[in-house]
């Protein structure tokens, strides 16, 4: 499968915007795409709920940010940093089509001999997946946080 594009780093967030908090990773990026500039070698990617379909704005990138709403069995709010072989276990206990379908893209990359050389994934344990378009408040009061540590870990990869 060919890259749609060659960025080397990819911020992805993910998430349903219609079911409150879990289109939290969407949030996330649409907030870093308004409020920071970035170098032309990181894309910025609202994700959605693709699935598998993700494999075509990945395919080639070096390092990837996935940002999510996390259920980890927590307290509402608990932020999670997972890397690499942590995120598989994590996607062992699915709890959302879109998660099913990055877990497929991240072994079918594996698989073709293209697996993504770094992964990390920065989420929150969701407040109300209740259908609805925006986060709950508290989740809201999460998204500058959240792009901050994205531009933090960014940072850290030495952008």
């Amino acid at each position: 499968m060919d890259s749609l594009f060659t960025a080397e780093n990819t911020v992805l967030g993910v998430g349903n915007i219609i079911l409150s908090d879990e289109g939290f990773g969407v949030r996330v990026v649409e907030y870093l795409q308004k409020n920071f500039t970035f170098p032309d070698n990181v894309a910025l990617i609202d994700g959605g709920t693709l699935g598998v379909e993700l494999t075509h704005f990945i395919t080639g990138t070096r390092r990837l940010l996935i940002i999510d709403s996390i259920d980890g069995g927590a307290e509402p709010g608990k932020i999670f940093h997972l890397r690499d072989d942590e995120i598989s276990k994590h996607f062992a206990q699915k709890i959302s089509a879109h998660e099913v379908g990055i877990q497929d893209v991240l072994t079918m990359l594996e698989l073709s001999g293209k697996k993504i050389p770094h992964v990390e994934l920065i989420g929150a344990q969701p407040f109300s997946l209740e259908a609805g378009v925006d986060l709950t408040e508290p989740m809201s009061k999460l998204v500058p946080v959240f792009a901050d540590k994205a531009v933090e870990i960014l940072l850290n990869w030495g952008l």
